[in-house]
């Protein structure tokens, strides 16, 4: 599948902003595992007012960064990516390994898997170590069961047991507020996915990007589909190692195993490593913000999936 990706975030503030310092996480990036294959085509990011400084590098986690810097007096400021990304998705092969014998290749002396995938097993600011969703998790992972299929019946058991309730919590709710009240938005649900995974010893980590905006023919509207969306990637053994699958990607908001119509944006331990606007300003008051996301198939290939 091929897509055209509209993301906008517009601020208006309340009072001039003399100096303002934006990271941008807006770049989809170029990406390949054994089931899922990702390619940036082209992008353009348009920022209003024109910055007085511009730079870019990968943070720790290889996601593509841009600081801005506003240097003038400024009552708005915009971010408006547009990009042409390729997807292509393939069945699993297999349900992988027993997913206690991942954790327990995770525990082991040493840390044998790399260290991008074990420093994913540990507790984040936003998906900390809390019992309760280590318990709603402990329901889906029989000792023996393949991980596939363990990850997958708790994706579906978040999706059921909790509402989507669009502005019943923030980006920084905690996981235990979300056990609680058992409401939220993807977010919440993706770290209460991973917290949950986390405490039984599975690396996850926290994807944010998009959904496609209008589901293929005959399938359901996506939730998230009119913003940025989120969903978590965990790690199902090492490709080169029997039937290990690598990262494979789970959509706990729409009880999907993620396939050819999300695009990743960033990967992180939470949402706090990948928010794809944060910034610092001097002055501005009370400021209101409006986000749009649009993700809509364009060109041959696109046509011929549909």
């Amino acid at each position: 599948m091929r897509y055209s990706v509209r993301h906008l975030t517009r601020y208006a503030y309340g009072a001039p902003v003399d100096l303002g310092y934006h990271l941008l996480r807006l770049v989809p990036p170029t990406t390949e595992s054994p089931a899922r294959r990702q390619r940036l085509v082209e992008h353009a990011i348009a920022i209003v007012p024109e910055p007085d400084g511009l730079a870019g590098f990968a943070d720790h986690f290889g996601n593509r960064v841009r600081h801005v810097a506003i240097e003038k007096r400024h009552e708005a400021f915009a971010a408006e990516l547009h990009a042409v990304v390729e997807v292509e998705a393939e069945a699993l092969a297999g349900k992988g390994p027993a997913w206690n014998e991942i954790a327990a290749e995770m525990r082991d002396d040493g840390f044998p898997e790399e260290t991008a995938v074990a420093e994913f097993a540990f507790a984040s600011p936003l998906a900390g170590d809390d019992p309760d969703a280590h318990a709603f998790a402990a329901e889906s992972l029989a000792a023996g069961r393949p991980v596939i299929e363990a990850v997958a019946d708790l994706t579906q058991r978040i999706n059921q047991a909790f509402d989507y309730v669009p502005g019943a919590t923030t980006v920084t709710t905690p996981v235990a507020e979300v056990m609680q009240t058992k409401r939220g938005v993807c977010q919440d649900f993706a770290h209460v996915m991973i917290a949950g995974l986390r405490g039984h010893g599975l690396a996850a980590r926290y994807v944010s990007g998009y959904i496609r905006t209008t589901p293929p023919p005959g399938a359901e509207a996506r939730r998230g589909a009119d913003a940025s969306h989120a969903w978590v990637s965990v790690w199902c053994g090492a490709p080169d190692s029997g039937n290990g699958l690598g990262w494979v990607e789970f959509d706990p908001t729409n009880d999907l195993i993620v396939g050819e119509e999300h695009i990743v944006l960033a990967y992180g331990r939470d949402f706090s490593d990948v928010s794809p606007l944060r910034g610092v300003i001097l002055g501005g008051g009370a400021h209101a913000v409006d986000v749009a996301v649009t993700v809509t198939p364009c060109g041959p290939a696109a046509q011929a999936a549909d």
